[in-house]
This record gives structure tokens, sequence and C-alpha cells, in this order.
């Protein structure tokens, strides 16, 4: 998963949160995300992109670190 952006991402199906680990250190955790949204998002060529178009517009995320 080469990115620019992000380092990781992981994902709780029980309780929908996904944890982006940035290639800065920062991590945040978007709660209430679907699973489907959680798939596109590790499947999309440029996982900033995704990040800045959908993601971030859609959910909140909460900076842990």
């Amino acid at each position: 998963m080469p990115s620019s952006v992000v380092a990781h991402i992981s994902y709780q199906l029980a309780n929908q949160e996904l944890k982006v680990i940035f290639n800065s250190g920062d991590v945040y955790i978007y709660h209430n995300v679907p699973e489907k949204i959680y798939k596109e998002f590790k499947a999309s060529i440029s996982k900033g992109t995704y990040l800045n178009r959908k993601l971030k517009k859609l959910f909140k995320g909460e900076k842990i670190s």
C-alpha cells in the first residue's frame, strides 16, 4: 500500500472504526464507517485522494496521537 500520505489503515468491523496512520505519525480514528467505505478506501489507487474527497467529507476523524 505505498502512499505519500497514508502509512497504514486498519478496520474494526464490530464497532465500525477505521484507523488511519499517516506518514507524519499522526493517528486518526473515524467512527461509524461502513465496511463498504473501508474496502473502497483500501482498494483505492490514491489513498490521499480518497481520504480527502470522500472519507473526510463523510466522517469526522478523531486524532488519537
